[in-house]
């Protein structure tokens, strides 16, 4: 197998490993990424190097029990079988997570094919309209949030996680649609609602008004 990549140049097997590494560490490439402070789009060289040596690189990563899928529609190649390490999500994290995934759809079908950006700020009062956010997040829970979606190829942002404000641009990618599924939006919304009120209900029975 390895002796494929004495077959190429140099650049092109550097290349390769690349791909390899960035597939393992963030499970996807996409075709286009967007500079997510101009959100120009740009051609994403990786996509490429998977594209022409996608056969190399399918025997590679199915002897560590993974499979290289190349999602069409969504111009993606990623990871997926025993060998992708799973991500636990804290209940804080799915829900923004599944705030996002409504954020994009409403920006895709109100904007057509603009770059669906979004702030802290809206997806919080996002969060307020569907109930799913009833309190104040702390930092730390925003930055795991958007720190874990990063790194999942589900948004982009200018410059480090931790410099993210309310008026920060936040784009999101169509891998959204990867995490959360493009069935019924609204049951998934009600269930996780249905999930916080019972957390809040319970911390309410631990944690009694002192002056009561």
């Amino acid at each position: 197998m390895f002796t494929y990549l004495e077959e190429v140049s140099v650049t092109e097997a550097e290349q390769i490993k690349r791909a390899v590494q960035t597939l393992f560490r963030h499970t996807c490439i996409l075709q286009v990424k967007y500079d997510p402070a101009t959100l120009t789009p740009r051609d994403n060289p990786l996509y490429a190097t998977c594209a022409r040596h996608r056969n190399f690189i399918e025997d590679y990563v199915s002897v560590l029990g993974c499979e290289l899928v190349h999602d069409a529609q969504e111009h993606i190649f990623r990871l997926t079988g025993d060998g992708v390490m799973p991500e636990k999500l804290s209940v804080t994290s799915t829900i923004i997570l599944v705030l996002m995934k409504l954020i994009y759809r409403d920006k895709i079908m109100g904007e057509g094919l603009n770059a669906p950006v979004t702030t802290l700020s809206e997806i919080r009062e996002y969060g307020k309209n569907t109930n799913l956010i009833t309190q104040k997040l702390t930092v730390a829970e925003w930055r795991e949030a958007l720190s874990v979606m990063r790194v999942h190829q589900v948004i982009d942002v200018p410059g480090a996680v931790r410099d993210v404000d309310d008026s920060t641009p936040v784009y999101i990618y169509s891998t959204v649609n990867l995490y959360v599924a493009a069935g019924d939006i609204n049951a998934l919304i009600e269930e996780y609602r249905e999930e916080t009120e019972e957390i809040e209900t319970a911390e309410e029975t631990i944690y009694p008004d002192a002056d009561q």
